[in-house]
């Protein structure tokens, strides 16, 4: 009795050991894909001197904070950091709008949420080029059925004023885009005046800051400028992921009075306004935020503001300065020919006759640990751009990059066509 009992009792068990057996064995025989070697190995990360054109070092109180506990996208405390991050991005503006906030993306993003907004099919546009972040805005805005203008520079120079009303006289643009710090290209446009005179011919005036804020002076509200938008990346030393944007009340109206909705949910900007608080109403549910990056941004905007704006902007000139200098006393050509309208941020140098770019940014980073780029879009293989962001703006980087583009001019292959 007592065994039968016994046999009873554990009949269950038995029968989900043997249950549970064959499944493990059928899920296993439809296995196809291994686990990948590569995964079951440590991540391995080398230690580099990012001097190229971003992203950037991240320094480790930026990096403490991206590596905090995640909490919730609604949690109150995660809404105080995204209040913060409001008001650090309106002082590195000099903006009081009250639609001010970070995409939940890199730099490319914040482009494409200003332009999927302010744009409607058949909207005319009118975008200044002088390198590729005017040439992805018109790609963009061409995709939105916009039609598009374009205000072309060679690689290297700026636009005047004159340049600007002689566009907006010729095609009467809803929006003019303009690159304040062209990356690809080293140029740095002058700002001054363009927001009025965009106002004056009913124009939006639209800004890309990714390479600039921070570097070089901006003033949002005082420049009249309608949209502005930057990255994480550079000089605010976060990771790349979150982008600062902000609209003025100009550009706010016409959000209001668009026929249709954006074409993006994601970038829907008044979506976008509810989730961050900006619109006075109680904050709904949008997406979920990128919770670490927010926290890393944060940092980055809080350690702008301690350093303050002008002693941020006056330390990237000086550093860029030395650097330029250095450069010439080593017999190298700058790319922008006039001082003014070289990037503080991003220094471009023709590649010296006789070398491929590809060496000697090779050489740079497997002999020197150290990173500098060539060039983009229209510069492509005829200069080496060298940056100089945030923490990474030091003299003795100045100093290191210098010495290790000397020993890369002494040790690469020279041609001799």
């Amino acid at each position: 009795m007592l065994g039968a009992a016994q046999a009873a009792s554990t009949a269950p068990l038995l029968r989900a050991q043997l249950l549970g057996t064959a499944r493990r064995a059928m899920a296993t025989s439809l296995l196809r894909v291994a686990p990948p070697e590569e995964l079951l190995r440590p991540l391995a990360v080398p230690e580099r001197l990012l001097l190229g054109p971003g992203p950037s070092n991240v320094p480790p109180r930026i990096q403490a904070a991206g590596g905090r506990q995640l909490l919730g996208h609604m949690h109150p405390e995660v809404l105080q950091v995204m209040d913060e991050i409001k008001a650090g991005i309106q002082y590195a503006f000099q903006t009081r709008n009250r639609l001010t906030l970070a995409i939940s993306g890199s730099g490319h993003c914040a482009m494409e949420a200003a332009l999927f907004n302010l744009l409607e099919q058949g909207d005319p546009v009118l975008v200044a080029i002088n390198g590729i972040w005017g040439q992805r805005a018109a790609d963009i805005a061409r995709r939105l059925g916009a039609n598009v203008y374009e205000l072309l520079k060679p690689p290297g120079k700026y636009f005047t004023p004159q340049d600007i009303e002689q566009g907006l006289v010729q095609h009467k643009p809803l929006v003019l885009f303009i690159t304040h710090g062209e990356s690809s290209t080293g140029v740095l446009q002058p700002l001054e005046g363009l927001g009025r005179l965009c106002h004056r011919h009913g124009c939006l005036l639209l800004v890309d800051a990714v390479a600039s804020l921070g570097g070089a002076p901006i003033f949002m509200d005082h420049q009249e400028i309608d949209v502005l938008y930057s990255g994480s990346q550079k000089v605010l030393n976060a990771p790349p992921g979150s982008a600062p944007i902000s609209f003025s009340e100009r550009a706010r109206e016409k959000l209001l009075r668009r026929k249709t909705k954006p074409p993006s949910f994601y970038l829907d900007m008044g979506w976008l306004a509810s989730y961050w608080g900006c619109d006075g109403e109680p904050r709904r549910y949008h997406h979920t935020a990128p919770i670490n990056s927010f926290f890393s941004l944060r940092e980055g905007l809080a350690m702008l503001a301690e350093l303050g704006l002008e002693s941020s902007w006056e330390r990237h000139r000086a550093n860029c300065s030395q650097l330029c200098q250095g450069l010439l006393d080593m017999g190298l050509q700058l790319f922008v020919e006039e001082e003014k309208a070289r990037l503080p941020t991003i220094t471009t140098v023709r590649v010296p006759e006789g070398y491929d770019w590809k060496d000697i940014t090779a050489f740079l980073m497997d002999k020197h640990g150290m990173e500098i780029a060539g060039g983009l879009g229209p510069t492509v293989g005829k200069v080496l751009r060298i940056g100089l962001m945030g923490c990474n703006s030091t003299s003795g980087n100045v100093e290191r990059v210098l010495g290790a583009l000397q020993d890369a001019l002494k040790r690469c292959h020279r041609s001799r066509l």
